[in-house]
């Protein structure tokens, strides 16, 4: 079932495309249109759930009171440049239902959306999680894993996740806890393979006082800290064989006892377990037991290598510097060419590997385009392949071949020598003005019309910049 359908005004062009390419790709519907033709849309608004508003339209404030006036209780939200909330004046703010700061990243704008008022007519669609349920990318398998989140979510049913170290067991598990109606209950994980299996029993089911030497009080395990939500239960394959027995019993029977105490303790939690290891294999060395794998295996759902979707890699790759922006780390770019080369490598770490070398990366090259000669050594044996495709990717954190858009770096003295000082004389402001204007349009041509990447090409606070775009009349 499609989301709700999101109605955006603006005259911005380069911010009309962005909008749509993340509202599309969050399976939002996306209608737009400039400040002069939005007549039409404003007759048809029964699927919208808020009307975005792009800032600098033709008359903005009549604009406001008009849309208010057609959409009843719809939310409105200007969408503005950054650092320019304090321009606004007073009377629009006591219009808008908010204003949000663009570009945007992928996690502050689901975040935006999530916060939305849910009209009536859609209050029980059963919840999801915008956007993509945490796992980037459109390959086939990762669809039919969405799918199957969907279809698990709601039920009882206990879920096994197998899938090798890295590939986002974890995301899963949370995608369906957040998916289903236990969501507003505790998600509480468990790496079964980190405890030592002496404490896991207390780890699991808690203890009482004096159960065992150090047990100076009472204790609460996971079991009960989960109450009423999800466990999940990671690495379930490193479990002992001891604690196999005393798990199988809790799911057949429901109850437990802590450690050192005799007292049946009722449990309603939902089990989602995950292993990296072959659990036939397992069961075939008398490692695991047979009876405990059916009872976990009811639902199973396998995740993919990422050698096995290396397509999905440019959108993975916008998904983890977006969620490193937004918990306020430098971002890195990245070429199509670098991107075409990342997609080769068979990336054995999976998805985990990827994340880090992106983080090492925002700490190595912050704020910095990533091309070929900056990626490392062991990347420069891969060649670039004809028939690379980027498929679908946020436009606001990939940019286009470097070799496309190269400007040489020209000095201020430079500059300044370069010309001449005609006969006639000439208009010294004019001509700064006419020499500012171009170096703009220059700098917000290779910055794909981002702001704050052309303030920094111009060595220029970005709200310094701002001004001067409103002062020449320019739209990035």
């Amino acid at each position: 079932m499609p989301l709700p359908r999101l109605l955006l005004i603006d005259d911005n062009k380069t911010r009309i495309q962005q909008f749509e390419d993340i509202l599309l790709f969050m399976e939002y519907q996306v209608s737009t249109t400039s400040s002069i033709d939005y007549d039409s849309l404003l007759k048809d608004l029964d699927d919208v759930r808020a009307v975005f508003i792009g800032d600098g339209c033709e008359k903005q404030a009549t604009l406001i009171k008009t849309v208010i006036e057609a959409t009843a209780n719809l939310p409105i939200i200007l969408l503005i440049e950054k650092g320019t909330a304090l321009q606004i004046p007073t009377p629009i703010k006591k219009m808008l239902t908010g204003f949000h700061e663009w570009p945007s990243v992928l996690p502050v704008f689901t975040e935006i959306l999530k916060k939305l008022p849910v009209p009536k007519k859609i209050e029980d669609t059963p919840s999801r999680n915008v956007a993509n349920k945490g796992l980037a990318g459109n390959s086939e398998s990762i669809k039919s894993i969405r799918e199957s989140i969907d279809q698990v979510a709601n039920s009882t049913a206990t879920v096994l996740v197998l899938g090798e170290s890295g590939t986002g067991k974890e995301v899963v598990a949370k995608a369906i806890h957040l998916a289903s109606n236990r969501k507003n209950k505790p998600f509480v994980p468990v790496n079964c393979g980190a405890i030592p299996a002496e404490l896991l029993e207390s780890e699991l089911f808690g203890h009482e006082k004096g159960a065992f030497t150090g047990a100076i009080t009472a204790r609460q395990g996971r079991f009960e800290i989960a109450e009423g939500g999800t466990l999940f239960l990671d690495e379930i394959g490193d479990m002992p064989m001891p604690m196999q027995v005393k798990l199988l019993r809790v799911l057949q029977e429901r109850t437990f006892e802590r450690v050192g105490g005799n007292k049946s303790i009722e449990c309603n939690v939902r089990i989602v377990a995950a292993t990296h290891r072959n659990l036939d294999e397992e069961i075939k060395e008398k490692r695991f037991r047979e009876d405990l794998f059916y009872r976990l295996n009811v639902f199973p759902i396998e995740l993919p290598a990422l050698r096995e979707r290396t397509k999905d890699i440019p959108l993975l790759v916008n998904h983890l510097v977006a969620r490193m922006e937004a918990n306020k780390q430098d971002p890195v770019y990245f070429t199509r060419d670098s991107l075409a080369i990342l997609m080769q490598h068979p990336w054995p770490g999976n998805v985990r590997e990827l994340s880090n070398f992106i983080e090492r990366l925002t700490i190595t090259h912050p704020n910095a385009t990533i091309d070929i000669g900056d990626l490392p050594e062991k990347f420069q044996q891969y060649e670039i392949s004809d028939d690379f495709v980027l498929d679908e990717a946020e436009p606001l954190l990939i940019k286009n071949d470097l070799e496309d858009k190269k400007v040489e770096k020209t000095s201020t003295e430079n500059i300044a020598t370069s010309s001449e000082l005609p006969e006639q004389g000439l208009d010294l402001k004019e001509y700064l003005s006419n020499l500012e204007l171009g170096l703009i349009k220059q700098a917000l041509e290779e910055c794909n019309g981002v702001v704050a990447h052309a303030a920094k090409l111009l060595n220029m606070r970005r709200t310094t910049l701002v001004e001067k775009l409103r002062k020449y009349e320019l739209s990035a």
